[in-house]
């Protein structure tokens, strides 16, 4: 017995050695990170390269951007999570782009929480959700996730630029007066330009033109040649290092785990038990089909089929504010009508859907066979504006 329970303990700590070995061992995933150091995907290290290797004068801002060199003549603040920028960098910044700077600020997707300070200078605002297309590449599957926007005006260094690919995410606002709009599609602006005192300021959704991914699609690397030609360029990577206590060493990890498991298997040696070990109840519970057929039952005898005809146009012009940027305070024709613009939905489709539950919810009462017509519909219409019109409601 003494023996079994040797080799129990040496066989465990075996297979938490092997455990933490092939763990050390995995491949690190693709980093989230708009850092000049990332060669992934979302990384910016092939841009940082090209520009290096073409004999530009490109470098990187390893600390506060107070401390930024006078030489400098682009400054591109690239999506940064880590650190916010403070109110003296801000101060700092204004006064960068007042004496003849260039400021590029590739703004994260999700306002409102990175980086509260630079947007409240810069007065940015969440716009709608781009619509999806292929325009200018030479197949669907080369950015399956971009849409390509079209460049409004070319000026400063989007001149002579016609087209840029972006991911396929939420636009932006710039609540300036003299901020101007420079690229976008269907009234969604992307890029913005704003001159203040001898310089200026580029606001871009995202960081995907400098992704490494999309980098050289279309025009996006153009307008990179373009800042660069200007002068010094620098990348700001202070605010992508998060300052964090130094990790614990494996070893001491390893250490842990093996006092652990020599606990539990003492423990478990050692303890007592209360009586003969009972057998396990088995416990039948109710199948989900059970549940949807009573919430169907309750629903049917309660007769609230015409409360919820009025839920379904609620939801279905929700979802296309959301996914679409469509308000839900348009007339249902503007609605339709930018609803087939976006996603290709016949605009007739959901006003014959309107009309029809318009009349059902004027006969009384209403009978469930039509809450049922009306709700497959909506429910078409759902999958078509969320992009899932292939499977079947079946």
């Amino acid at each position: 017995m003494k023996n079994a329970r040797v080799a129990a303990v040496l066989g465990l700590l075996i297979a938490v050695a092997l455990a933490v070995g092939l763990a050390s061992r995995e491949a690190a995933p693709d980093s989230p990170v708009p850092s000049i150091t990332n060669p992934g995907p979302l990384g910016l290290k092939a841009l940082f390269v090209y520009l290096r290797e073409g004999g530009r004068d490109v470098s990187a801002q390893q600390s506060s951007l107070e401390s930024l060199p006078a030489d400098t003549r682009t400054l591109v603040i690239a999506a940064p999570q880590a650190q916010p920028v403070t109110k003296e960098e801000v101060a700092a910044l204004e006064r960068f782009v007042q004496g003849g700077g260039t400021l590029v600020y590739l703004s994260p997707h999700t306002l409102g929480k990175e980086q509260p300070g630079l947007e409240e200078w810069l007065g940015l605002a969440p716009g709608p959700l781009l619509g999806t297309n292929h325009q200018g590449l030479d197949s669907e599957w080369v950015d399956p996730a971009g849409v390509t926007v079209d460049v409004w005006l070319q000026a400063g260094a989007l001149r002579g630029l016609s087209a840029l690919r972006v991911s396929r995410d939420r636009s932006l606002r710039m609540e300036r007066e003299d901020a101007v709009p420079l690229a976008g599609r269907a009234g969604a602006s992307v890029v913005w330009r704003w001159a203040s005192g001898k310089g200026e300021v580029y606001v871009i959704a995202g960081a995907d033109l400098a992704e490494n991914r999309r980098l050289e699609l279309l025009d996006n690397l153009r307008f990179w040649d373009a800042l660069a030609a200007r002068g010094p360029l620098r990348f700001d990577e202070f605010h992508h290092a998060a300052v964090t206590r130094p990790p614990l060493s494996h070893g001491l990890w390893v250490f842990i785990a093996q006092a652990l498991a020599v606990g539990l298997v003492y423990v478990a040696s050692r303890g007592t038990r209360f009586g003969a070990p009972r057998p396990v109840r088995v416990e039948r519970h109710r199948s989900s089909r059970e549940y949807v057929r009573s919430l169907g039952w309750l629903m049917r005898r309660a007769k609230v089929e015409a409360e919820l005809l009025p839920e379904l146009d609620s939801a279905l012009r929700w979802l296309m504010q959301e996914r679409l940027g469509i308000a839900s305070s348009l007339p249902d024709a503007e609605a339709a009508r930018l609803l087939e613009e976006t996603c290709g939905v016949p605009a007739r489709d959901y006003l014959d859907a309107k009309e029809d539950l318009l009349r059902t919810r004027e006969r009384t009462p209403v009978k469930p066979a039509d809450y049922t017509r009306l709700a497959r519909r909506y429910a078409n219409l759902e999958r078509q504006v969320t992009g899932r019109a292939g499977a079947s409601p079946e």
